[in-house]
């Protein structure tokens, strides 16, 4: 990745403020609206602790890797684990009706992203692509 910020963390829940904290200061770098970053940053702090609970299944020394970077049209974000694969076909956030604590991650990750899919060439692992479209940047690299 051209033009890219990568961050390798441990697994460790107490490492996601880290997370948090980074993916602001990088949307601000890439001049990425405030409004837009709040969201982003729930949804990467979202994303990253889904792969300590469901790829690490808890484990908590294993690394987390997030790539940073403003493509043609938008910002992207691309979180790697080497954890159990996940079956995206089978996540799907509860109804928004159903009020209780947990199980909206999804909706925070979709809401803050235009895009969001696995990449499946991935051997080992998973590799999370998301995109947040962005009105008028300045294209650092080809896509």
């Amino acid at each position: 990745m051209k033009d890219s910020t990568v961050l390798s963390i441990l697994s460790h829940p107490k490492y996601l403020s880290v997370i948090r904290d980074v993916t602001a200061r990088i949307g601000k770098v890439y001049n990425v609206p405030e409004t837009d970053i709040e969201h982003i940053k729930l949804a990467v702090d979202e994303a990253c602790s889904n792969v300590i609970k469901y790829a690490y299944r808890g484990d908590t020394t294993r690394k987390i890797l997030i790539k940073f970077r403003i493509r043609k049209k938008g910002f992207e974000v691309v979180i790697e684990d080497s954890g159990e694969k996940a079956q995206p076909e089978l996540i799907e956030g509860r109804s928004l009706t159903d009020v209780r604590p947990g199980g909206l991650g999804v909706h925070l990750i979709r809401r803050a992203f235009d895009v969001v899919s696995f990449d499946d060439r991935k051997k080992k692992g998973n590799r999370l692509v998301m995109v947040k479209y962005l009105e008028g940047i300045k294209k650092h690299d080809e896509d």
